[in-house]
């Protein structure tokens, strides 16, 4: 629908109203109508823990190979990842050998990496200038920082550098996802080694954030992305009501009791990440399934690898 009326019929002289105003009112809606719509594509999604090696360990015995990606250049943190034929990818993000103690507690996700806090944070892809993105969450009241480059050294020896920008909610990631734009070829960072480390999967579906509070997520959702009413169920397995927007990979989790996994999870780290589920290329098998929304979700053995991860099947 147009913004402009298509037909205005001219006041009286005696009454004839200021055209200046009008002017400028329909300047700003239309250039609120021109701004570029939200987008929420997974980039990648990141896992924290202690020790690299034994984060990666319990990924394999599930089936899921990761390739090193080499150490950051922030003095902390060093990852591995497993790559998908969406172009997204699941980091593992571990405490680097002989890390510099100060760089580790100023990390933003800090408090995940000491404590195998398991999903912590993801990333958004941003199209071209972090500027129109960041005038868009402007305008709907929230602020997103200034990027910031970061970037590591394959084992390769290939230099990759990208930048970050924060939405104001949370550590980096959390709540909210953060944006990321690569400085070299993005190809370079999701592909350590040229191709996809799994064929198993397509990519990262849904991100799952646990939350202390549901009608507020939701529409602290709505007005960042200007997204419609969220589908919502109960899930009696997890203990959680359940909000999902469709079209979208969130689904949002707020504990129903204080005595399940995801009340502690929240309780601890507050709202943000506490599942993820991968899109799978054939048939799905898993420890546990949980029907949402009219799918199916199976779950992976989450004692042994630590945090909770799930697949769905592809349609």
């Amino acid at each position: 629908m147009s913004l402009i009326p298509s037909r205005i019929k001219p006041a009286p002289k005696s009454r004839r109203a200021p055209i200046e105003p009008l002017t400028k009112l329909l300047a700003v809606c239309l250039a609120v109508s021109s701004m570029p719509a939200a987008e929420l594509t997974i980039d990648h999604v990141t896992v924290a823990g202690q020790n690299l090696e034994a984060m990666r360990a319990a990924l394999k015995a599930q089936g899921i190979h990761t390739e090193y990606g080499g150490p950051h250049n922030n003095h902390a943190t060093e990852m591995a990842l497993a790559s998908f034929h969406d172009g997204s990818y699941l980091e593992l993000i571990a405490v680097q050998p002989k890390a510099d103690p100060s760089a580790v507690n100023a990390h933003p996700w800090s408090k995940a990496l000491k404590n195998n806090g398991g999903p912590c944070a993801f990333a958004v892809r941003a199209s071209g200038d972090m500027g129109q993105e960041a005038a868009r969450l402007k305008a709907a009241g929230f602020d997103l920082s200034e990027p910031e480059r970061a970037g590591r050294t394959r084992p390769d020896g290939v230099k990759i550098e990208w930048e970050t920008a924060d939405i104001s909610s949370g550590p980096r990631g959390s709540f909210f996802p953060f944006l990321i734009r690569d400085i070299t070829p993005r190809v370079n960072r999701a592909y350590p080694t040229g191709k996809l480390s799994t064929e198993k999967y397509r990519g990262v579906s849904k991100v799952i954030l646990g939350v202390n509070d549901l009608d507020a997520a939701v529409a602290k959702y709505r007005r960042a992305y200007d997204l419609p009413e969220p589908r919502r169920q109960q899930d009696s397995e997890w203990k959680a009501n359940l909000a999902y927007f469709e079209g979208t990979p969130i689904i949002l989790a707020q504990p129903l009791t204080s005595d399940s996994w995801l009340s502690r999870r929240v309780s601890e780290y507050g709202d943000g990440p506490c599942a993820f589920v991968l899109l799978a290329k054939g048939g799905i098998t898993a420890e546990s399934v949980s029907r949402w929304f009219g799918g199916y979700i199976s779950w992976f053995d989450s004692a042994r690898l630590g945090w909770h991860l799930g697949m769905e099947p592809s349609k």
